[in-house]
């Protein structure tokens, strides 16, 4: 009864520290979420050789996508949940599995069983991914909800940042023997198990905030008590608002960007820098990542939603196109560094942000919990898919052809986003309801 009397009074007048706090404690799933997702890849040279899998391209790319096999469960089965039990509980969960992955991950010395541990990790990330920017655009007021739904965003981009500093500081003096005995034996195990620390902070807090007053509302209609199915999401009436989600989801993922940061070792040594070069300049990615992040919760609620999408679209395919040229020209150097900087600061200022905000807000009420469920497992089939098949592509077209085909992608992206992507910026989510729906 709390947590209702404190939702509904939130949709009348709110606090905004007390705002500020339940969305930061919800986007501390963010948080999780861009830590795990990212740790794997500074871990990744030390497990491999651990494991003796450095010279099987399929086990490694086993390794690298067994998480997001658990997104996509995870996504698959958070909408449902989600309206029957609540966006509260299932935020608490995924608190769980993070926890029990990050133990677990670094703790075995079976490749199988290191794979069960990430499959778990990613039942959590698909939850969070999905519950938390909805679960905020749920609970925040609609002159402020761009913003605040970017700040999972940000957390997210702060996980990353986090991962890449706890990598590069573990991987340290990686020309000693020595230290790299160390780092083969130990060090991928300490990056897996420092996200125990957030974990458990997340699922603390997770008691301390109120459930959705969108969930709460639904509970009191009976009729409307467990939201919707798959067979009402599909009726011809969502169809256009559907399709949206399900390319914007995807194209988030395929626009290439999130390959910089799983395969950060194969494009930074392919741009001629040593191991402990690759590290540093993995951060100096992560501060870009962040740095353009902040820009995007200002940006959001003044340019709009729209706008931003297309820039983020526009902008990847010419950086791409670019980036690919250099590489098939053999540049090495700054020139590489600044070109994949540059392409990460324009997908955190635009699409990383943006994707998030537009699938919280452009579906209903009754059938968001299950829409964005639908939507987020589509991203997360999008990333498996680009995270499985870069190795190979990159094998067959050398890393100019992989830049390229995410050039095509991004400007095809373009002119569909020019088409059929609705600005969102400054109204409520029923009439966003009212202009997408009837």
């Amino acid at each position: 009864m709390d947590n209702q009397r404190k939702s509904k009074t939130l949709m009348l007048s709110y606090n905004k520290g007390f705002l500020y706090f339940i969305c930061a404690v919800s986007a501390m799933g963010g948080l999780l979420f861009g830590y795990d997702w990212v740790v794997i890849g500074g871990a990744k040279p030390f497990y491999e050789l651990f494991f003796g899998i450095s010279e099987s391209p399929i086990m490694q790319g086993v390794a690298m996508t067994t998480a997001l096999v658990g997104c996509l469960a995870g996504a698959m089965v958070a909408g449902g949940a989600a309206d029957k039990y609540g966006r509260k509980p299932l935020l608490m969960l995924s608190a769980v599995l993070f926890t029990v992955s990050a133990i677990g991950t670094g703790l075995f010395n079976s490749f199988t069983l290191f794979n069960i541990a990430r499959f778990v990790g990613g039942i959590g990330i698909g939850v969070a991914s999905a519950l938390a920017p909805m679960y905020i655009a749920e609970v925040s007021p609609t002159e402020i909800r761009g913003r605040m739904v970017s700040l999972n965003q940000m957390t997210i981009v702060l996980g990353i940042l986090a991962a890449q500093i706890v990598n590069m500081l573990l991987a340290r003096n990686t020309s000693v023997s020595v230290e790299q005995a160390w780092n083969v034996e130990w060090g991928w195990r300490w990056m897996f198990w420092a996200e125990t620390i957030p974990a458990a902070l997340f699922l603390i807090m997770s008691f301390f905030i109120p459930e959705s007053p969108v969930y709460l509302k639904m509970k009191t209609h009976e009729s409307t008590r467990q939201g919707a199915g798959f067979k009402e999401l599909f009726q011809s009436r969502y169809a256009r608002i559907l399709l949206l989600g399900l390319v914007i989801a995807v194209f988030q993922q395929w626009c290439g960007t999130n390959v910089i940061f799983n395969y950060a070792q194969e494009i930074f040594v392919g741009a001629g820098f040593d191991v402990d070069g690759m590290f540093i300049n993995i951060v100096i990615t992560g501060i870009a990542n962040v740095v353009f992040t902040i820009a995007a919760l200002y940006t959001i609620e003044k340019w709009g939603r729209r706008t931003l999408m297309l820039i983020g679209a526009g902008g990847l395919g010419l950086i791409y196109l670019t980036l690919g040229t250099c590489y098939f020209f053999e540049v090495k150097g700054v020139l590489m560094v600044t070109l994949v900087v540059a392409a990460i600061s324009v997908y955190a200022m635009t699409l990383a942000p943006v994707t998030w905000t537009l699938l919280a807000e452009i579906f209903p009420n009754r059938i968001r919990g299950i829409a964005m469920a639908t939507c987020t497992f589509a991203l997360w089939v999008g990333c498996c898919t680009l995270t499985f098949s870069f190795p190979s592509m990159n094998a067959a077209l050398g890393s100019s052809g992989s830049f390229w085909v995410y050039s095509v992608i991004c400007l095809a992206a373009f002119v569909f986003l020019l088409c059929r992507c609705p600005e969102t910026k400054g109204k409520s989510l029923e009439e966003l309801e009212h202009e997408l729906v009837n």
